[in-house]
C-alpha cells in the first residue's frame, strides 16, 4: 500500500468516515480492500485513507451483493473502469450498461418463477394435467437436470 502524510489531503476519508457515508462495517470495507475491490493509502499514522471515489465503489459493490452477484462478478466489472483516476459519470454508465441485459433476464426469471410456483408448491391440487411438478415417468429428464417444468420448458403431450 501506498504511504501518505498524516497531513492527508482533504479529499482523502477515514475509513470510519467511508463506513458512516456507505452503512458498511468497517471490518466490511476491511474485508473488499483485501479482495482488492477497493484500495486505501497509509498515512505516516499507518491509518486508511480513502478517495471519496471509494464510496461509490462500495455503494456499488453492497448493491451488487444484494442482487446476488459474487465477488468474482463484482470485481470484473470494477476492473472495466479506469485506474488512476476517478470514474466519470459516462465511466459509471458503460458498466451500468453491461449489468443491463443481466438484471433483465434475472427480473423475467424471477418474474416466471413467482408466477408457477405460487400455484405450484404446496398447493396440494394434484392436478396431474395441469401441475408443473408432476413428470409422469421422469419425462422431464430429456430437457435436462432439475425442475424443468418449473424452469420453463413444458411436457410433451
Amino acid at each position: 500500500m501506498l504511504r501518505s502524510s498524516d497531513s492527508s489531503p482533504p479529499s482523502l476519508l477515514a475509513i470510519g468516515a467511508v463506513a458512516e457515508r456507505t452503512g458498511l462495517a468497517v471490518s466490511a470495507i476491511r474485508f473488499y480492500e483485501e479482495h482488492r475491490l477497493v484500495t486505501s493509502v497509509r498515512a505516516d499514522s499507518g491509518h486508511r485513507r480513502f478517495e471519496r471515489s471509494a464510496i461509490r465503489r462500495l455503494s456499488f459493490i453492497r448493491i451488487c451483493q444484494k442482487l446476488g452477484y459474487s465477488l468474482d462478478e463484482i470485481r470484473q466489472q470494477l476492473d472495466s473502469l479506469p485506474s488512476g483516476r476517478t470514474p466519470t459519470e459516462a465511466d459509471w454508465e458503460r458498466l451500468a450498461a453491461r449489468f443491463t441485459v443481466d438484471l433483465d433476464e434475472r427480473i423475467a426469471g424471477l418474474t416466471n418463477l413467482r408466477e408457477r410456483v405460487a400455484g405450484c408448491i404446496g398447493c396440494g391440487c394434484l392436478s396431474l394435467t395441469h401441475c408443473k411438478i408432476y413428470n409422469v415417468d421422469d419425462q422431464a429428464a430429456q430437457h435436462g437436470d432439475g425442475p424443468r417444468y418449473l424452469l420453463g420448458n413444458t411436457p410433451d403431450v
